[in-house]
């Protein structure tokens, strides 16, 4: 008997539905973090098994033991120059392609690998697409040091936007109660935004302020969302036209750049 739920079937079913559609033998590939990337990881280590030749470059270390354990195999950054695909997952994304990602906390690793591809699939269940982001709260990497200031200046950053004074800026802990810490020894702020106006106004104005290393407003940056249903229904949503909330030397598509 099949022990996985309706999503955990969908997420399957897009992993499975992205390697036949996008990977080509002899390609050079970014591994996405998360559930739904880890079964495209499953997919494409199937695949490999049955002679297929391509080379990964992981966004977390997650990434990494799986596709290690699958036989999956692994390449670096100073053995490379550009990745020909990324398949990755959103916590949500909306009609536009525009995502929040870092539920994980592997957003940092996760936009590197992506600035570094020509082209930039997402891969979801459809119970991620969302009219608005925001419901998922915005996680923001930040250094250990200071922590607690970078805080107040994101908080009055959004307040300057509109976002209401004291917004829930929390640090991220684990089930056990412990600070989660990235794999580039980070900490994690959530921002708990309910509804997020403009995200390309966040995406470009979260980095300037000193102490913040990325955030997980990933806008402009998809090229296709493949979505699958509970009922195993694949869907394509074409997204190379959306604008970027801040510019990039990456050639995605015919990528848009906003004022």
């Amino acid at each position: 008997m099949d022990a996985l739920s309706a999503q955990d079937r969908a997420k399957k079913a897009v992993g499975i539905a992205a390697v036949e559609r996008y990977v080509r033998p002899g390609m050079l590939l970014g591994l996405g973090s998360g559930t739904t990337s880890h079964w495209f990881v499953r997919a494409l280590a199937d695949k490999v098994a049955d002679g297929l030749e391509v080379r990964g470059v992981p966004t977390s270390n997650a990434t990494k033991d799986l596709a290690l354990e699958l036989g999956v195999p692994l390449v670096g950054f100073d053995e490379i120059d550009r990745l020909e695909l990324v398949v990755d997952g959103p916590d949500e994304v909306d009609h536009d392609g525009h995502m929040i990602k870092g539920g994980g906390a592997c957003l940092l690793w996760e936009r590197i690998v992506a600035d570094a591809a020509d082209c930039y699939v997402v891969v979801a269940d459809t119970s991620k697409l969302k009219d608005r982001l925001g419901a998922f709260p915005l996680p923001i990497e930040v250094i250990q040091h200071g922590w607690e200031s970078t805080s107040r200046s994101i908080g009055r950053l959004l307040q300057h936007h509109g976002y209401p004074a004291g917004v829930d800026l929390v640090r991220r802990v684990d089930q056990a109660g412990e600070v989660v810490i990235t794999d580039s020894g980070n900490f994690i702020v959530d921002a708990h935004l309910k509804e997020i106006d403009d995200p390309l106004v966040l995406d470009r104005e979260l980095n300037w302020i000193p102490g913040v290393v990325e955030n997980g407003l990933f806008t402009g940056l998809a090229d296709e969302v493949i979505f699958c249903d509970p009922s195993g229904e694949v869907s394509i949503m074409s997204c190379e036209h959306a604008p970027a909330g801040r510019p990039t030397t990456t050639p995605h598509g015919l990528r848009l750049t906003s004022p």
